[in-house]
């Protein structure tokens, strides 16, 4: 148990690591070749914070525990909206005004129909063909209808070094198949020794692990005084599992969905998606209180999945 214990902090540690060396060498390699500064947001830096989950779901696959995988793909939404999200408004209150309506809806889409494709217990490659092209089709959209204040920041930051951004990117994405290694294996060592499901733990324990990158950037821009780019990150993070990860996910393995998630992951992953979209539509802004309920609706949950 110590052991695995062990294998976990430090898989979580590299996986953190890598995605903070990675979106730095993501940015540089795209800045380098004149790609926008909304392309690389969108695209370049929202696949490269998602890389902890997908490296972690595909070492699952690779190690017959599919379950993992999605329950890291599910289990990383819920963090996302409930703990990532609250967490940032309790560091400073996130002004909405009007922001992340359309992206929020897209989001809550994508959940409800990635949770059919559970329910109905569908598992096949091309299932896993038509979530990556609907992102293409989610990037290109996007692309060409940004939102107003994206376009407002330009390069605020010089262009890093490139050959420095290439050592960032390679060592990210080293340590990021090496943690992603360490932490499945832990996980699964720890949900024999515990007589917990593979699901249970990739809900909860990889789920959280993988979304330390995000949880970085939303307490980064939350202390600085820009809490409201959280909501962007969340939103973005929480399309690009599904779609991204889910759907090579799926391509790689071809298996159905673990029916155990039918119970609690996809309904409370659908729930924190529609409060989103109530959220983006109704309120001003996330405050202290409500990001303090959000943290309890996410301990709840975890709480749920043990029980």
């Amino acid at each position: 148990m110590t052991g695995s214990l062990i294998l976990i902090a430090v898989g979580l540690l590299a996986l953190a690591i890598g995605g903070e060396l990675l979106v730095r060498g993501a940015v540089g390699i795209a800045k380098k070749f004149g790609i926008s500064t909304l392309f690389t947001g969108l695209v370049i830096v929202g696949a490269a914070t998602s890389m902890p989950e997908m490296v972690a779901s595909l070492q699952a696959v690779f190690a017959g525990s599919p379950e993992i995988a999605w329950g890291n793909i599910v289990g990383s939404n819920i963090a996302n909206s409930l703990l990532i999200l609250g967490g940032a408004a309790l560091i400073a209150p996130i002004v909405l005004a009007g922001m992340g309506r359309r992206d929020s809806v897209v989001a809550l889409l994508v959940t409800l129909g990635v949770w059919a494709i559970a329910w109905q217990g569908l598992g096949a490659q091309y299932i896993g063909v038509g979530l990556l092209v609907t992102l293409v089709v989610y990037i290109v959209w996007r692309y060409r209808h940004p939102p107003a204040q994206v376009e407002e920041k330009e390069d605020e930051h010089p262009a890093p070094n490139f050959l420095l951004s290439l050592v960032f990117f390679a060592a990210g994405l080293a340590a990021l198949v090496f943690g992603g290694g360490w932490l499945v294996t832990g996980a699964i060592d720890i949900a024999s020794d515990l007589g917990v499901s593979e699901t249970v733990i990739g809900l909860t324990i990889v789920a959280v692990g993988t979304s330390l990158p995000e949880l970085a950037a939303s307490a980064v821009a939350a202390f600085r005084g820009h809490a409201e780019l959280a909501l962007g990150n969340v939103l973005g993070s929480n399309i690009f599992n599904l779609l991204l990860i889910g759907g090579v996910t799926m391509g790689v393995s071809g298996q159905a969905l673990p029916v155990e998630l039918l119970k609690y992951g996809w309904p409370i992953a659908a729930a924190s998606a529609l409060l989103l979209v109530l959220m983006c539509r109704f309120l001003p802004r996330i405050g202290r209180l409500f990001g303090l309920l959000m943290l309890a609706g996410f301990a709840a949950n975890t709480a749920l999945a043990f029980a």
